[in-house]
């Protein structure tokens, strides 16, 4: 079920972002919903906000040792499904991504809230991961 739940997750965030290639020019935004939402592409080359642009090579080692580390957390028989279920969302956030540095030597991002930095949907599914994760670390009863 994880294996599914990744390649989901990677298919669905680089079809999005073929989709953006395809239809949307750079740095051009596209309202989707006036004053809230634009379709806006942008070549990210550095991190989360754009911070330390063009370490690709960083980012891509960065991301390989998550993925590492990740993958044998998802082996650990221990872990609850909410927790094996983040580290998966994690996971294939962090591929989807590193597919895009790979090939391009920058990130796909697209969402455009004129609030927010751009993002894309392996940004978004990573930071869901993230509050799950801090959901069952705060609320998760440890036995003794």
């Amino acid at each position: 079920m994880i294996f599914i739940i990744i390649l989901s997750i990677v298919f669905f965030d680089q079809a999005s972002k073929a989709f953006a290639i395809k239809f949307l020019q750079l740095n051009t935004p596209v309202p989707l919903i006036k004053n809230f939402l634009n379709l806006t592409l942008v070549h990210n080359r550095g991190a989360a906000f754009g911070i330390l642009q063009n370490q690709v090579s960083m980012f891509v080692l960065i991301s390989a040792c998550a993925i590492v580390l990740i993958f044998f957390n998802l082996r650990d028989k221990s872990n609850s499904r909410l927790l094996k279920f983040s580290f998966s969302m994690i996971m294939a956030g962090a591929i989807g991504n590193l597919i895009d540095r790979l090939r391009f030597g920058f990130v796909i991002d697209f969402i455009d809230f004129r609030v927010w930095p751009v993002f894309n949907f392996a940004d978004s599914v990573i930071t869901i991961a993230a509050f799950l994760l801090a959901w069952e670390m705060l609320f998760k009863k440890h036995v003794a």
